[in-house]
């Protein structure tokens, strides 16, 4: 089977709403249709369709999460020992940071969305290119927005634990010199 093949087997199963039962109570079957859909899907050929399917899945889950702000998603990614390995200052380790930045974000861009551009699986790791849009329409360091419209990309690495059903760490990179430079905020 080609790595091709492969992408729309499982962006078949995906959009019909199917999901491999893992009977953790982390990773349901969604049929609501709600996850975001990845723009393009990159799978290592050495995974089996079950495992991609499953990573894949997770992946829709995790961004889901920041593309609305439902930290119920997050809760269905994320393990409670999760560890963000680029933690920015001020901000909490464990899944409270990311519940966090897309709260106190949300306060500065409050129509966030992010679009999963590319998603990479390889084995237990995800590496996702990501695609945040909105307005400046709330408040960032006490300036308030006028409606600039915001658009920045970042790049995610994620680590799926040993049984392939959650998050552990992370590594994230975000273009934050565009972000405030769109919002007259460049230093």
């Amino acid at each position: 089977m080609t790595i091709r093949t492969l992408y729309f087997a499982c962006a078949a199963l995906i959009l019909a709403g199917c999901s491999t039962q893992t009977g953790h109570t982390t990773d349901p079957v969604d049929r609501s249709g709600d996850l975001v859909i990845p723009q393009a899907v990159h799978i290592d050929g050495g995974l089996s369709p079950e495992q991609a399917e499953r990573e894949v899945h997770l992946a829709q889950v995790l961004y889901t999460f920041w593309n609305t702000g439902n930290t119920d998603y997050l809760d269905r990614a994320i393990a409670p020992s999760f560890h963000d390995n680029t933690l920015p200052p001020g901000r909490p380790q464990g899944p409270g940071g990311p519940a966090t930045a897309s709260k106190n974000f949300r306060a500065t861009v409050p129509d966030l969305t992010c679009e999963l551009s590319d998603l990479y699986v390889t084995g237990d790791t995800l590496t996702a290119r990501l695609i945040f849009r909105g307005h400046f329409t709330g408040t960032y360091n006490g300036v308030q927005g006028t409606g600039q419209p915001v658009e920045f990309n970042a790049i995610d690495l994620q680590h799926i634990g040993p049984d392939h059903t959650l998050i552990t760490e992370d590594w994230h990179i975000e273009d934050n010199l565009t972000f405030l430079h769109q919002i007259d905020q460049a230093p």
